[in-house]
């Protein structure tokens, strides 16, 4: 029991350290926050139209940035596994590093979601989502930064340097959130990547933000959601866990 508590008690720390290092650097949240802005704007007021009339019924008769946002926000959780890969060790509890890292990088990720949702708000987002929709949304949000923040956390420990660490996210930034039906919906791709995109993580989890925000039927994609979450965060976990004791022994 003492372990436990003492466990606790680091990794309560580690989130306030993380958390005052943030607020120190503030441009981690910035950062964090630009790239889905970038391409809220880009997409919306630039390729919008063009993509938007190319759906066709795809989007339910809805604005192209009703279809969007859902993605958008998915873009901004995979923004933040860049500052999660790169933070290093120090001497404290094991295991309790890695928890603090991924917990303060939960709450930087809600903390931008809120951010860029007030943005898509602002140009011209209306979602029709209940209360109770908004605290699935927040749930699933939260859970995918969870399972993409331990992945992070070991691919920053396998990284050999803090621009390896950065660059190994890239991918999970920026590669898997267009190879799925973040932009446009994944029937209008060809049938290679088509397959890809429906079998990869990214797509239910922003089908199931979007059935959420506009009112559609959630049906199982939340559960698949949930489930990919699940099974990213255990092998994130263990995979750290393990890349860890090998880097600190």
């Amino acid at each position: 029991m003492r372990a436990l508590t003492l466990a606790f008690h680091d990794t309560t720390t580690m989130i306030g350290r993380e958390l005052k290092h943030t607020r120190r650097f503030p441009l981690l949240l910035v950062g964090t926050i630009m790239v889905p802005v970038v391409m809220l704007l880009l997409f919306d007021y630039i390729l919008g139209g063009p993509i938007g009339h190319g759906l066709g019924n795809a989007a339910h008769g809805a604005p192209y940035v009703d279809f969007l946002v859902p993605g958008i926000l998915l873009m901004t959780v995979a923004a933040s596994c860049g500052p999660t890969a790169i933070n290093r060790a120090m001497a404290v509890t094991r295991g309790a590093l890695l928890a603090g890292h991924v917990g303060g990088s939960v709450v930087r990720t809600l903390a931008a979601t809120i951010v860029v949702t007030g943005v898509a708000l602002l140009v011209g987002f209306r979602p029709r989502a209940s209360i109770l929709d908004w605290f699935a949304v927040v749930g699933i949000v939260a859970a995918f930064s969870f399972a993409l923040a331990w992945l992070s956390a070991t691919l920053g420990l396998f990284a050999k340097s803090v621009a390896g660490a950065n660059g190994s996210t890239l991918p999970i930034q920026f590669l898997l959130p267009f190879l799925s039906s973040t932009f446009v919906p994944a029937d209008s791709m060809p049938a290679g990547v088509r397959w890809f995109a429906a079998h990869q993580p990214f797509t239910p989890v922003v089908e199931s933000l979007r059935a959420l925000l506009t009112g559609a039927p959630v049906g199982s994609t939340a559960y698949l959601a949930l489930a990919w979450c699940a099974v990213i965060a255990l092998a994130g976990y263990v995979w750290a866990q393990v890349a860890f004791h090998r880097a600190t022994r």
